[in-house]
């Protein structure tokens, strides 16, 4: 089912003037997958729901492993899916939503708060935003963010870009920070 993995990692080593040490980092895993549903009605999207929780586990490993970091270390995580034209929204729905963040949780030791998404129907070389938040408490508003996330040959009119991002740390500079990482108590997954 899988035409392509791409990981890209963001790095900024410099905002508004200033050196940013150690650098930002954000590490987008990417897949692009045939759509097993492309060009018909089904009532149960069972198929793409199992590829998401595999896709949680394969996607959020190599942006961890991309990162160089121990899982425990990921600061942010996001999700974001591109269905091709004989797609429906309900199909990004489908592979995003029932299964696969628990994958992706373990793969970031934890993630209490809940995983931002985005989800788009698209033609080839589409960009999605991919959002991100803090993965223990979506009260830490230095994390809030985003990765911009596109494949050139993808997707096709029968395909889904599947990409999910992880960091290894907030906005480069933040200074409208709300809650504090040092203050997180990760039980609600909002402090």
């Amino acid at each position: 089912m899988i035409r392509k993995l791409l990981t890209l990692i963001e790095e900024t080593h410099r905002e508004a003037d200033q050196d940013i040490r150690p650098p930002t980092r954000k590490a987008a895993a990417i897949a692009v997958i045939a759509n097993p549903y492309a060009g018909r009605y089904a009532e149960d999207l069972g198929e793409l729901v199992a590829i998401g929780e595999m896709l949680g586990a394969l996607l959020g490993e190599r942006a961890v492993r991309a990162l160089g970091i121990a899982p425990h270390e990921a600061h942010s995580y996001g999700k974001a899916a591109i269905v091709g034209e004989d797609g429906e929204l309900e199909h990004a729905a489908a592979i995003l939503h029932p299964r696969l963040g628990a994958p992706l949780r373990a793969a970031v030791e934890r993630g209490a708060a809940l995983v931002p998404s985005a989800k788009k129907r698209a033609g080839m070389g589409a960009a999605i935003d991919v959002p991100l938040g803090h993965k223990d408490a979506a009260f830490v508003r230095s994390h809030f963010d985003a990765m911009e996330v596109s494949v050139a040959d993808a997707p096709r009119r029968d395909e889904i870009v599947v990409a999910v991002v992880v960091t290894d740390s907030g906005r480069p500079l933040a200074r409208i920070c709300g809650l504090g990482v040092a203050q997180i108590e990760g039980k609600d997954g909002l402090r």
